[in-house]
């Protein structure tokens, strides 16, 4: 009988603990989302700047991405999640909720927009991706901490 507790209890650990082990915080889950709002503006940047030619299916995909991004976000910035992981989010995030959600709800809007205008050549793209960066750098200037260089 004990034999079989200590095998049940070995099983549950090797089974159990690497997941939790592997359970991502709060701060890596928003880390990991902005990054993927980086890199999806990334092709977008190099076709609105001439290095890339325009490929109306990454413009598609990158903006799915910004979807799901302005979608998540503000659930990952709860009360408690101030530090860790390295975060680069502000305190304003949590003393100015209002206007943080606010500057969410102005991504969520411009990619809506960007969605459907659908822009099928680089300057449809400029135009619809202005207010979607704008939106962007003026949630980056209230409510992420500045970049060392």
């Amino acid at each position: 009988m004990v034999r079989i507790s200590w095998l049940s209890c070995a099983l549950a650990l090797f089974v159990f603990l690497p997941q939790a082990a592997t359970a991502a915080s709060v701060q890596e889950e928003r880390h990991e989302l902005m990054e993927s709002a980086k890199d999806a503006a990334k092709p977008v940047g190099e076709m609105l700047k001439g290095e890339r030619a325009f490929d109306a299916a990454v413009v598609e995909e990158s903006f799915g991405t910004w979807e799901h991004v302005a979608a998540t976000t503000g659930d990952l910035f709860p009360p408690g999640s101030e530090t860790g992981y390295d975060t680069k989010a502000k305190s304003t995030v949590w003393t100015d909720r209002a206007g943080f959600d606010q500057a969410l709800q102005e991504f969520s809007t411009a990619v809506s927009m960007a969605i459907e205008a659908a822009p099928q050549d680089v300057e449809a793209l400029k135009t619809a991706t202005g207010p979607v960066f704008k939106a962007c750098k003026g949630c980056h200037d209230g409510y992420r901490v500045e970049k060392e260089d």
